[in-house]
């Protein structure tokens, strides 16, 4: 087994680098490794399917540390979802339709039926790649973000619908026992409070997701990917959700690496099913363009519309959920399984070239659309209005909320805050804080940013260093000419950030144990 476990690391490793190396995203290079573990025939390895269903199950979990329920009701969020989800299954269904009139193979001997049962499994998109996407740009609470993962767990439902009307049965009567999760949420999370850091907050994680999360909702028939994700959103805003996510993100990365090489594991697909495989593709650009429409129908910026359509624009992992059902329903023939294999993998690599640096062409296409009125916009893509401040604080964490207390305070300075968590931001705005919803990381920002004159100072505190610098590169472009201060964790990140024209740079930790003694010290006076 130790044999087989070393060529599965050897050769996933070297095909996700080998995907960094001509810069595309590493989940690429996990998906190839799959398929080239495969066609060498390497045997199974033991527990991956488990492996794969953990990461996932902790995935959602921490979707729902990170949910606000609210964002659910949205009219883009639930109106978007339902109305792509009928769209693509009838567009789909007639695209399979029309190839089973040229041709005698596999489409032709599935029955309209089954067109429209693949054609539901091709209406979905994959959780874990969106979240995967929007993590790497550290956009998952941005506003076209949420409104991504609104429009996924509106699908998730839909899922769960599916299969519980596949099933042949009636929901189970202990269904109703879920009920005991609300107060049951309540117990965990004064357990919570108990729980101390380090490995213990990972490991009460883990048990949440698994025991009250997926197991519960297993027993009584649901899916229990759905049973983690409401158990993190019942336990969404705890002082410690910050903490457990980060926790749980190592082991969450290492388990979704199972999860995509096992997609190229099944069985390889013939001729026909590459062929088709490929036409499937086809649909991946439509899918994409109907989600532009209907949110942009919905108000919200042409750069909103584009980049949520971008991330949901693939396949989902449910569509060979959906194909197992139908091949074991006898309304599939099995090789569907193969072609939906390749098609999900192919719509991953599509969608992650499409996502890379924010496709300028799509950029461009979306400059030629005619302007909108902004007072027409959804509330969250209107222009941000800063005449009125002295300093801007991007980025309203611990840090940033600290920088603006103590400019308001003991500087007697304007502060406007600007974030993206939109919990965070009511109970900043329920302290006395001015703070604006944006994000500032938007590529437009700062050209819709209107009277910037009177801004002096500009601290950049987000809490990762990618965001910082390209908020530092749009405020440079857009000719701002005060000065900006920013936060950094290692000695290149600070290094970066001078180089790239921050006046001042505030390497976190350098100086704590400086601080810790002058501190000491002056109790000790004052004793």
């Amino acid at each position: 087994m130790l044999t087989t476990v070393s060529i599965y690391l050897s050769v996933t490793f070297l095909a996700a680098l080998l995907a960094v190396l001509i810069r595309l995203p590493p989940l690429v290079g996990f998906l190839a490794a799959g398929f080239a573990l495969n066609l060498l025939g390497v045997g199974e390895l033991p527990g991956l399917e488990t492996f794969a269903d953990l990461g996932v199950t902790l995935l959602l979990f921490g979707i729902g540390l990170k949910l606000d329920a609210r964002t659910l009701l949205r009219r883009e969020v639930w109106l978007t979802s339902a109305v792509h989800l009928a769209a693509t299954i009838l567009v789909a269904t007639a695209f399979l339709t029309m190839i089973s009139m040229v041709g005698s193979g596999l489409v032709a001997r599935s029955g309209w039926t089954g067109l429209l049962l693949v054609g539901f499994a091709l209406s979905f998109s994959s959780t874990v790649f969106v979240v995967k996407i929007l993590s790497a740009r550290s956009e998952s609470q941005s506003h076209y973000g949420r409104v991504a993962i609104g429009v996924l767990i509106m699908q998730d439902v839909a899922a769960v619908v599916f299969l519980t009307g596949a099933a042949g049965a009636p929901l189970s009567p202990w269904t109703l026992l879920l009920l005991l999760v609300l107060p049951g949420a309540w117990v965990l999370r004064r357990l919570w409070d108990l729980v101390p850091h380090g490995e213990m907050q990972a490991l009460f994680g883990i048990v949440v997701a698994l025991v009250p999360g997926y197991a519960a909702f297993e027993l009584v028939g649901l899916k229990g990917d759905l049973g983690a994700l409401v158990l993190g959103a019942l336990l969404a805003g705890h002082p410690a959700a910050g903490e457990l996510s980060k926790s749980l993100f190592t082991l969450k990365e290492l388990l979704l690496v199972g999860f995509f090489v096992s997609i190229g594991l099944g069985e390889l697909p013939t001729a026909e099913g590459l062929v088709l495989a490929g036409l499937l593709m086809l649909l991946v650009p439509l899918k994409a363009a109907g989600f532009f429409v209907l949110l942009w129908w919905s108000r919200l910026s042409h750069r909103s519309s584009r980049l949520t359509s971008l991330a949901l624009a693939n396949y989902s992992e449910f569509a060979l959920i959906v194909a197992a059902v139908g091949v074991e329903a006898a309304m599939l023939e099995e090789q569907w399984l193969t072609v939906l294999s390749v098609a999900v993998a192919a719509s991953f690599v599509l969608s992650s070239l499409l996502n890379r640096s924010d496709s300028r062409a799509m950029s461009e296409l979306t400059a030629r659309l005619p302007e909108q009125d902004p007072d027409r916009l959804h509330p969250e893509d209107r222009p941000i209005d800063l005449s009125h401040g002295d300093a801007v604080v991007l980025g309203m964490g611990r840090i940033g909320r600290s920088a603006y207390l103590q400019l308001e305070r003991e500087y007697d300075l304007e502060v406007i805050g600007i974030e993206t968590d939109l919990t965070r931001i009511e109970q900043l705005r329920a302290e006395g804080l001015e703070v604006q919803e944006a994000d500032a990381t938007d590529s437009a920002f700062w050209d819709r940013v209107s009277h910037t004159g009177e801004v002096r100072l500009v601290v950049l505190a987000m809490p990762f260093h990618g965001s910082n610098v390209l908020a530092l590169q749009k405020l440079r472009e857009s000719g701002f000419t005060g000065t900006v201060a920013a936060v950094s964790q290692w000695d290149d990140e600070a290094r970066e950030m001078r180089t790239r024209g921050a006046h001042s740079v505030l390497q976190l930790y350098s100086g704590a144990g400086t601080q810790l003694a002058d501190e000491a010290v002056e109790v000790i006076r004052e004793r």
